[in-house]
């Protein structure tokens, strides 16, 4: 993909988040103006990623391997969120087989023995 094909994607983009390139080019904490320069040069891979991440999707996308704008969706942990059993890395895909379920009711019992003040807890 040619400097000004990428040029036009973001502007394209910016566009549909309602932003003049100038503020993309601010948000980025680029240099005055310098997304206006990328018509005829290559921006810096850290540059062009500022961008994307203004904007919402992948440096890819903005250079043309790929068609998809959408940013990959990463999971995250929120600190108040319980844990899942595949954030816990449990084995048998997060479900308990039926011949070990004996087994994990009795660690939990054991567990909020424990650590009473953790039961009914909201």
């Amino acid at each position: 993909m040619t400097p000004f094909e990428t040029f036009e994607r973001i502007k394209e983009l910016a566009k549909k988040h309602g932003l003049s390139l100038i503020e993309v080019n601010d948000k980025a904490g680029l240099g005055t103006r310098s997304i206006y320069h990328w018509n005829k040069t290559n921006p810096s891979t850290n540059n062009l990623k500022a961008v994307a991440d203004v904007l919402h999707t992948t440096t890819d996308y903005l250079t043309g391997k790929t068609d998809d704008p959408s940013m990959p969706v990463k999971k995250e942990h929120k600190i108040n969120q319980d844990p899942t059993f595949a954030d816990l890395g449990m084995p048998y895909g997060g479900k308990i087989p039926e011949d070990l379920k004996d087994t994990y009711v009795d660690l939990a019992k054991s567990y909020f023995k424990r650590h009473p003040e953790l039961l009914n807890k909201e």
